[in-house]
């Protein structure tokens, strides 16, 4: 994903470390070409602009250190301040797995990647946590969705709720989790049907999941290829349901960076 964003910004700070000295417009021209390359990755405006004010602050007026020349400060300050961005300025806590069956809700847009990343999720917390998990299909309207969770389930070797006809989503939520407390299992994970953050009666529906199982974590998947539009599904799905976590899929798909 990060390719396309890697090669331009190089061909900028190729054009940096060139030169002995460095002046304001140079550093400015550079600046110009970073935020071009950052749009053209699909990184938002707002901080696209807010990364070049905080790379411009900190390069004009910084000594420059005697063992390199002025456009490889510069170079370091802008990785630098990528690591930050990306990295975030809170450390992320683990998942809130305590209090055994610990419900985490799956939710997202259609064609997102949620089974897979349940299942995924799931073998994860089983063989680094050590933990008995359950996993539960909520997708009572896509074909085949509760069998393609069975399938992942023996693939990975976590057991999966039986299939029961004819139950919506909130009582197959309730079977799961009353399962997860009859087996001893330590976290129940409960995957959701996909669903548009403009649909009213299916975010409803995800919502009322929601109440009848109090999850210790709700975690939207957004599939990388989104865009910048994954920011208002989040805004939409954290103003509807709430949100605790995000998982971005197919982040080596993009061609845009």
């Amino acid at each position: 994903m990060f390719e396309t964003l890697s090669n331009r910004l190089s061909g900028v700070f190729g054009t940096l470390t060139k030169a002995g000295a460095l002046s304001d417009e140079d550093v400015a021209t550079a600046l110009r070409e970073v935020r071009v390359a950052l749009l053209e990755a699909d990184v938002s405006l707002p901080v696209a602009r807010d990364f070049v004010k905080a790379v411009q602050e900190k390069a004009l007026g910084q000594a420059v250190t005697k063992s390199v020349t002025p456009g490889q400060q510069v170079v370091k300050i802008v990785h630098d301040e990528l690591v930050r961005v990306l990295a975030g300025d809170v450390r992320p806590e683990g998942l809130r797995i305590d209090s055994p069956p610990a419900p985490i809700l799956m939710v997202g847009l259609q064609g997102s990647g949620k089974t897979t990343t349940t299942a995924k999720l799931a073998k994860r917390l089983k063989e680094r946590d050590g933990k008995r998990i359950l996993m539960a299909s909520l997708d009572t309207r896509r074909p085949a969705a509760m069998e393609q969770l069975a399938v992942l389930g023996r693939q990975v070797g976590v057991d999966v709720l039986p299939i029961v006809a004819g139950q919506d989503a909130v009582a197959i939520a309730r079977r799961a989790k009353q399962q997860a407390t009859l087996g001893g299992y330590d976290v129940v994970m409960l995957d959701t049907a996909g669903r548009l953050h403009v649909d009213a009666e299916l975010m409803a529906e995800v919502a009322a999941v929601r109440d009848a199982t109090k999850p210790h974590e709700t975690l939207l998947v957004v599939d990388g290829l989104t865009g910048q539009d994954a920011v208002n599904v989040a805004e939409a799905f954290d103003g509807r349901v709430g949100i605790s976590g995000v998982v971005l899929t197919r982040m080596d798909g993009d061609g845009r960076g």
